[in-house]
């Protein structure tokens, strides 16, 4: 095929194959891999007590709880990220509360939540391990996650967490733009809808992660 010639069909049919079949070929060296959780915290996995609730979160719990540990036995490490009150939250993006994500217009008091960032009970940080205390989706936004992560020596990063297609893909693409391998757990990452969840993955599949199911991170690790 020569420059100038690809219909339209062609290049659709392109784009498709990426999008449902693209695999991005790098070698997973368990020494260079860390694994980050991703925003698994009260607000988003305790069942019925905030607006903000990811029951698929919930559901995932014992499976990110067996790649948890499979990585401590491993001596990857574990980094965890959550939202908690930082810098009297100066330090957000100023268009945040505008979102339609922060649910202006329910009658309750949101005030007590987001304040502590504690990890769900089933899953908490151990020993030494980091909690990432973020300001916005992405776990690479004025956070030291970077400066950490090679400091460590580590150049993959394992994603895992809620919410898909919020802060576990922005993450990804954060980590993508920093020249970081990226392995995206595709059955422990989860949204509020399965399709969202799945168009996230086409995305990410085709230009920015390797997705991988959690048995499969299990075999490569």
């Amino acid at each position: 095929m020569k420059i100038g010639e690809f219909t339209e069909k062609q290049v659709l049919d392109l784009a498709e194959e990426a999008y449902e079949k693209g695999d991005v070929e790098f070698e997973i060296i368990p020494d260079k891999c860390a694994l980050i959780v991703i925003d698994m915290q009260n607000e988003f996995v305790k069942p019925l007590w905030t607006p903000y609730w990811v029951p698929e979160a919930t559901r995932q719990v014992p499976r990110i709880k067996k790649l948890i540990n499979h990585s401590r036995e491993k001596n990857i490490p574990v980094i965890y990220t959550v939202y908690s009150k930082t810098h009297n939250f100066l330090d957000r993006p100023k268009t945040l509360p505008l979102m339609p994500c922060r649910f202006p217009d329910i009658d309750i008091d949101l005030s007590s939540f987001f304040i502590k960032g504690e990890v769900w009970h089933e899953i908490k940080p151990i020993n030494n391990e980091i909690i990432i205390h973020k300001p916005s989706y992405g776990a690479f936004y004025d956070t030291p996650l970077e400066t950490i992560l090679k400091n460590m020596g580590k150049d993959t990063v394992i994603i895992c967490g809620t919410l898909t297609n919020y802060c576990c893909s922005t993450t990804a693409r954060q980590a993508f733009e920093r020249s970081f391998k990226v392995i995206f757990g595709g059955d422990v990452t989860s949204s509020h809808f399965i399709d969202l969840h799945e168009a996230e993955l086409k995305i990410l599949r085709r230009g920015f992660a390797k997705i991988l199911s959690f048995e499969e991170i299990i075999n490569k690790l």
